[in-house]
């Protein structure tokens, strides 16, 4: 396998040792200049200028007062200079610390009052080294030499291009507007609707986009290239593809995939989150990223993970695991967001369980669990999955494919396919177009289970081991006991004796069964529970 997904992993994990500074309090920390205020809006309006990789514009910030303030926080990298700040036909103040913008105003802005700024910047925003995995513009050039544009800041945040609330905290409940002015020739393609384009006078067109519904900062895109478009509907949803000219016949034949992964989707997870904008997949210069209505996607139109499968069990080339995965992500991520990204398994283990739900819906369950068990080999297991809160910090990349062995577990917990699928369902519905923590997830899993399942939760995503199951026989009995670093750990859990199927109940100190077992009987501990076992042979 090529270094890409592994590599990337470990170099994502969260050390014991990481230290942070005022600079990262700033970016994800709610103070409050933060919270004081609730964005309505944004309507971002740009000039991309490929030839001296620059951007200029504005974006208008519409947002309500929460609380009485003179002053709030706006971010944009300090490497972008304002030109102005402009409110009621004022110019206002502003002071810098690092990407945090302060902005005052001449009197106090009172509670429940709808106010709006137009931040007007220009600069030439960061150059993505290894996008998507590290924040940044990405300027390109296709094969025919023309200019191909995209950005991705995922983590690093929006406010590396564009001056924004830049928190998972806050969406701009009223959707936006995206116009991106690009040379003649080139298209630009962002989120939601296309509105129009404007010819303007200085050999560049205009692009104009709208976005309907509420929106996290860091999908909000651009990507300019020259692309064709193509149209397809598939019950009611409008699906459209831009991709560059020349792979226009490959595109039409390879996003066919697109129609039953919503059939799947939608049967599992409800209706397309945001159909009043579409779905769109965007090809792009860079691997992939769950752009809100707009997913990038660059998989070179080939199936598995850049060739590759993820679970090396053969079943992951069954499948373009760009398409699959970042489409997932507007039910988990765009659809239902983490308030910080301390808590991103939220987005990714939801969406990498995504995958195998499609390939149980394609395949059937036993080769979804095949794919499960391959996932195993990619957790490392190095650190927690939730990282440090209030500081703009990730967890590990474990949160891809632990964070789904984990929902995979809980399955086979509840074990009861009704229960889970509706509960899986009711998730999604119930924070639909909402922002939530661990905490809300963990409570609403406990409730409706039926079960208490916080220490379950809690081994997975707080801890850096998965459970051990210890097992041994004494005196024609099993015996059989959890080893974790949560206290009072209770998790059930399915075994084999000699092919026949039983559960047991261990707890942190040994539990003797009450049947009978003999040494020459074979035990086989279920795979699709993701634990450590260890056999106690006296």
């Amino acid at each position: 396998m090529k270094k890409t997904f592994l590599f990337l992993l470990i170099t994502n994990i969260v050390t014991a040792q990481e230290t942070f500074t005022r600079k990262d309090s700033l970016h994800g920390g709610l103070r409050f200049e933060r919270t004081c205020f609730d964005v309505l809006r944004y309507n971002l309006d740009i000039m991309v200028l490929p030839r001296a990789k620059k951007i200029k514009g504005n974006n208008e910030i519409v947002f309500k007062v929460v609380e009485n303030t003179k002053k709030i926080q706006v971010d944009l990298f300090d490497n972008m200079q304002i030109d102005s700040i402009i409110w009621n036909k004022q110019k206002l103040d502003y002071n810098r610390e690092f990407n945090a913008v302060f902005v005052s105003f001449p009197s106090e802005l009172k509670k429940e009052t709808t106010q709006s700024i137009q931040f007007f910047y220009q600069g030439n925003p960061v150059v993505a080294r290894n996008a998507p995995w590290d924040g940044g513009f990405v300027f390109n050039k296709d094969k025919n030499g023309k200019d191909w544009i995209g950005v991705a800041v995922q983590g690093t945040g929006a406010s590396l291009w564009y001056p924004c609330k830049d928190s998972q905290s806050d969406e701009p409940e009223n959707g936006a507007s995206v116009k991106v002015a690009v040379p003649n020739g080139l298209m630009n393609v962002s989120n939601g609707r296309f509105i129009g384009s404007e010819k303007l006078k200085n050999d560049f067109t205009r692009w104009d986009w709208e976005v309907k519904n509420p929106i996290n900062n860091y999908t909000i895109t651009l990507n300019i290239g020259d692309y064709v478009h193509i149209h397809d509907n598939h019950k009611g949803l409008d699906l459209d593809y831009y991709v560059l000219s020349y792979n226009e016949e490959k595109a039409r034949k390879h996003f066919e995939e697109v129609k039953p992964m919503m059939d799947c989707f939608q049967s599992k997870f409800g209706d397309y989150p945001f159909k009043e904008d579409g779905y769109k997949l965007v090809e792009t210069p860079y691997l992939g990223m769950e752009h809100q209505s707009a997913v990038a996607y660059g998989n070179k139109f080939l199936k598995g993970y850049l060739g590759n499968d993820l679970s090396r069990t053969g079943i992951g080339l069954t499948f373009d695991y760009i398409t699959i995965h970042e489409s997932g992500h507007e039910w988990f991520g765009n659809s239902i967001t983490s308030k910080d990204i301390a808590d991103m398994w939220i987005h990714e283990g939801f969406t990498q369980y995504t995958e195998i739900v499609f390939v149980e819906c394609q395949l059937g369950y036993e080769k979804a669990m095949q794919y499960a068990k391959g996932l195993q080999k990619n957790v490392f297991n190095s650190s927690p999955i939730i990282g440090n809160y209030g500081v703009n910090n990730e967890g590990s990349g474990d949160m891809y494919p632990k964070g789904a062995l984990l929902l995979n577990t809980l399955r086979h917990v509840i074990n009861d396919d009704t229960k889970w699928w509706k509960l899986i369902l009711d998730y999604s519905t119930t924070f639909r177009h909402k922002i939530i923590d661990t905490e809300t997830v963990i409570a609403f899993f406990n409730k409706e289970s039926g079960m208490d399942l916080t220490t379950v939760f809690n081994q997975y995503l707080r801890q850096t081991s998965i459970p051990k199951l210890e097992y041994k026989i004494e005196n024609k009995r099993l015996f059989y006991k959890w080893t974790t670093d949560e206290t009072n750990f209770f998790m059930p859990i399915d075994i084999k004796i000699n092919g026949k199927s039983k559960r047991i109940y261990p707890v942190n100190s040994w539990v003797k069964s009450n049947f009978k077992v003999k040494p020459t009987d074979k035990i086989e501990v279920s795979d699709n529970f993701f634990v450590k076992k260890s056999f106690e042979n006296n």
